[in-house]
């Protein structure tokens, strides 16, 4: 029997939460990130990624938020965008590709090629800086395919980016993060600082 109350319609960002925190892919401590930036807190998507259902769950609602594009193919920065990105291309039913790093660049390897005129999407599992999406952008422009939008799962930038296309994510998190002169983990010295994935000591 109802008793009355409606419930209110949890969001996507909600129910994307719920689940980062279910698998226990949202992590305190000290970290330091990709962007050489120090944190307390870590969202490590590829915990949430080893899981299948959940897996194609979020990809399937990133996917949606780009319903009105004609894509033709999905691209993702290795290593982190590439389960994300292989999703959404299933979910699109588009082929999905990634890029990955030679001597310190990204670049298209393995056969992987984009056609002149081919309608990308970009894909990352979570964007701090948005530094991936800007080297991403050098290695599609110089193929001649065209970027019609970008998505992640979980936004980080402290800032609105100016990607000059459409932008969506699954939700925002405002994570603080410190440069490390001024990491106040790093001055209390109580909590080692770590690299996600690792578990080596960083001086």
């Amino acid at each position: 029997m109802s008793n009355g109350k409606k419930t209110a319609k949890k969001s996507t960002a909600q129910k994307t939460l719920e689940i980062f925190k279910k698998t226990k892919a949202f992590l305190e401590g000290h970290f330091l990130l990709s962007s050489g930036l120090h944190s307390s807190k870590y969202v490590q998507c590829a915990i949430v990624l080893q899981y299948p259902t959940f897996a194609a769950y979020l990809a399937k609602n990133l996917a949606s938020k780009f319903n009105s594009k004609k894509i033709d193919v999905v691209v993702s920065p290795a290593i982190g965008g590439i389960v994300i990105g292989q999703e959404v291309g299933r979910a699109m039913g588009k082929r999905s590709i990634f890029a990955e790093r030679q001597e310190g660049q990204l670049t298209l390897r393995r056969g992987f090629e984009l056609k002149k005129g081919e309608r990308v999407l970009v894909v990352e599992d979570v964007l701090t800086t948005g530094g991936s999406i800007k080297e991403m952008t050098k290695v599609i422009n110089k193929t001649g395919a065209k970027i019609v939008g970008v998505g992640c799962m979980v936004n980080r930038m402290a800032k609105k980016p100016n990607f000059k296309v459409p932008f969506e994510y699954l939700m925002k998190l405002e994570i603080k993060t410190y440069g490390a002169n001024e990491c106040p983990m790093c001055k209390d010295g109580k909590i080692q600082l770590v690299k996600p994935g690792s578990k080596t000591k960083k001086k």
